[in-house]
């Protein structure tokens, strides 16, 4: 599963593919582009590889697109990573699903359940000085 919180309405987007793979990761960066045209948008990273391969770097500067990169250790400072406790909690402890299909649909149906009562959440600084110290020098505009 890969996964974006808008930090804006507090709306989680996801997509569950085989593997997590840059190109997979592009294709998520991509959907997310096509929601919010014209925009610059911010994506918090952890240093997961796939975040870094050159083709995804190179498509985000293209695009208007800044990766912020988390430093090592530090993915606790993602918001989504409670978003993911949750989803554990609320969708997948405690169950046997027999198939992929069926743990999807109950992932899906949470995520739906949790869009429906989120509440927006305050403006994130995007200026904030804090951002020197999160670019990765390979994705570096």
């Amino acid at each position: 599963m890969l996964a974006a919180l808008d930090l804006a309405t507090d709306k989680l987007y996801y997509r569950i593919r085989p593997r997590k793979r840059w190109r997979e990761f592009l294709g998520l960066l991509k959907a997310l582009r096509a929601c919010w045209p014209g925009q610059k948008l911010y994506v918090v990273l952890d240093n997961f590889s796939p975040h870094k391969h050159a083709r995804v770097c190179a498509w985000t500067s293209d695009h208007d697109l800044e990766l912020v990169f988390l430093r090592t250790y530090g993915s606790w400072l993602n918001w989504i990573e409670s978003e993911f406790a949750a989803l554990r909690y609320f969708a997948l402890n405690g169950t046997d699903h027999r198939s992929h299909d069926e743990q999807n649909a109950a992932i899906a149906a949470y995520v739906r359940w949790r869009n429906a009562r989120t509440e927006p959440k305050t403006t994130f600084a995007p200026d904030s000085p804090i951002r020197t110290w999160t670019r990765h020098p390979t994705c570096a505009a």
